[in-house]
């Protein structure tokens, strides 16, 4: 199979040595997303709900640039710095990943002791094209 590089400038560029998706075949898996601002590339806001939002919209630019969506993700991973974040995240999450009518994706959610930037959240995508 071909690996294709997904990138798009409505999501945080990369900063180390990694794509911000692959796409191979009819899938797409995305780099984990942190909430930078893709103008700014600085984090946003320093709340969960605003973290978890930004990062939701990283992820939606860059699977709209793989000719995916959303709505066709099949697997999440979140990464929260602290668990006690995991009802505000989850509410946000709700809203990108599992609107009405919309399958969610199989997810997993860890609490870690550290992300990039010291960000609260991170979450990567696998999705179907």
């Amino acid at each position: 199979m071909t690996k294709a590089v997904i990138a798009t400038a409505k999501a945080p560029a990369a900063i180390g040595p990694y794509s911000q998706a692959i796409r191979v075949g009819n899938l797409v898996f995305t780099a984990g997303q942190v909430a930078l601002d893709p103008v700014t590339q600085l984090v946003v806001a320093a709340g969960i709900a605003e973290q978890t939002t930004r990062v939701l919209e990283n992820l939606k630019a860059i699977l709209e640039a793989s000719g995916s969506s959303l709505a066709q993700a099949v697997k999440a991973t979140v990464f929260l710095k602290d668990f006690n974040d995991f009802a505000v995240m989850n509410d946000v999450y709700a809203a990108y990943l599992a609107p009405q009518g919309v399958a969610p994706p199989a997810r997993s959610t860890v609490e870690v002791s550290r992300l990039p930037k010291d960000v609260l959240v991170e979450i990567d995508i696998i999705a179907e094209v």
